[in-house]
């Protein structure tokens, strides 16, 4: 539990005070790193732990999103390349807490966001994936309008190639050929088969941990997408750097519409 003080309060009141009548994003991606940094200079004993409370973290900032009225956020969970990469050991932990995250907050009954998957089922172990299938199904009656998608064995480059090839599949099977294909194919053709379809690009993009980099996130649909770096590791990001970032997002489109 953190202690908040009486000069945090008036601060993040403060800043709620300057977004207002500001333009505020309708689409927020979070790049939710630095667990295993905040972990060991936490001094715990193992980096999992670190995982845990950023998991437990998405609730906080999903509650802030809520009061505001932001209606799509898109979680940065895990890559392909950490599946690859991490240990064993880790790998098993990351994702027994995935199930568990998404059985026990995201879908629980009542739930106010409707959840969808961006990223390759195949890529997980039978029982994450089965998990992440029957929240998504819990929560498709959802009706505050509110949609959060976890991007979980996600890879930028990967959709896209994915995208393309059931393009391609669809138009062969409709039988059109490569060269009609070539001639006619627009952006909007690519994007009807990426993992978010039918959910609108991000307007802003968060990532924490003190990295600027998109680390393969949203390499398509963040395009025109506003960038914010912030220096606080995930499970250390606060309200109040929630808040800055959205006063930035509106300082730059008073700019561009000024």
């Amino acid at each position: 539990m953190r202690i908040v003080s009486p000069a945090y309060t008036l601060y993040a009141r403060r800043l709620r005070r300057q977004l207002r009548g500001g333009a505020l994003p309708r689409h927020i991606g979070l790049i939710m790193d630095g667990n295993r940094r905040w972990a060991k200079q936490a001094g715990l004993v193992s980096p999992s732990l670190g995982h845990k409370a950023g998991a437990e973290h998405v609730d906080d900032v999903l509650a802030w999103c809520e009061a505001l009225g932001i209606r799509h956020v898109t979680v940065f969970v895990c890559s392909t390349e950490n599946l690859s990469r991490r240990s064993d050991s880790e790998v098993a932990f990351l994702m027994g807490l995935i199930e568990q995250v998404v059985t026990d907050r995201l879908a629980r009954p009542g739930a106010r966001w409707r959840l969808h998957i961006a990223g390759s089922l195949d890529a997980l172990p039978d029982r994450t994936a089965r998990a992440l299938k029957e929240a998504v199904a819990a929560t498709e009656d959802c009706a505050t309008g509110a949609h959060v998608t976890l991007a979980i064995g996600y890879g930028g480059r990967q959709e896209v190639v994915e995208a393309l090839r059931e393009l391609l599949t669809e138009r062969a099977e409709s039988g059109q050929s490569l060269a009609e294909l070539a001639a006619e194919v627009a952006p909007e053709d690519i994007a009807r088969h990426l993992w978010t379809a039918g959910r609108p690009d991000p307007d802003l993009v968060i990532r924490t941990s003190g990295e600027q980099r998109m680390s393969n996130f949203l390499l398509w649909q963040s395009a025109y997408s506003e960038l914010y770096f912030c220096d606080a590791h995930w499970p250390a990001f606060r309200e109040v750097d929630f808040l800055r970032a959205l006063r930035s997002y509106a300082a730059r489109q008073h700019r561009q519409s000024a």
